[in-house]
């Protein structure tokens, strides 16, 4: 007997109708994921799903269905850029932060993380820049996840935002 047919997983450029979705989908993961670390976060959780300094954002469907999302940012003024900096020695103009990526419990090993993943390194590649991503080391699924597709730890940093008990926040690249 045959097995059934996977779900088909697409990714498209996120549009505004598709942000009140994706706030249920960050908040159906946050506990089992511990994403964002603050939780209830401490503005509204769509500020959180858009920001200002994309370069590009995505969201993934499972069968018709918003299931996961990634964007693509400019490196934030301030902590981020200047980590990044220090740890490749590349002004921050040259990065693209791979940010927001959160998928659907129910979507869960489907490989939408991954398909999501691919489309925002292809696009910081295409538009000549280096793709780099923080990472709360205690988030080891999502670790794994990036060191599995090459990506490799250049830092730590310790951002105004994680608690004093956590470990740092990873800084990662996937080089050329």
């Amino acid at each position: 007997m045959a097995s059934p047919a996977s779900p088909s997983v697409d990714v498209r450029p996120r549009t505004p109708g598709d942000v009140p979705r994706l706030v249920e989908v960050l908040a159906a993961q946050q506990s089992g994921s511990g994403y964002p670390v603050r939780w209830p976060l401490p503005f509204p959780a769509e500020e959180f799903v858009v920001r200002s300094g994309e370069l590009g954002a995505w969201v993934a469907e499972v069968s018709g269905a918003v299931a996961g999302h990634v964007a693509l940012l400019h490196p934030a003024v301030g902590w981020e850029a200047d980590a990044f900096t220090d740890a490749l020695g590349e002004p921050a103009e040259r990065l693209a932060a791979v940010s927001t990526l959160f998928v659907d419990p129910g979507s869960r090993g489907l490989g939408v993380g991954s398909r999501l993943l691919e489309v925002a390194v292809g696009s910081a590649r295409a538009v000549g820049r280096r793709p780099v991503l923080d990472v709360v080391q205690e988030h080891s699924p999502a670790a794994d996840l990036y060191r599995r597709r090459g990506w490799r730890v250049v830092g730590e940093v310790r951002p105004h935002w994680l608690p004093p008990d956590r470990r740092p926040v990873l800084l990662m690249t996937l080089d050329a």
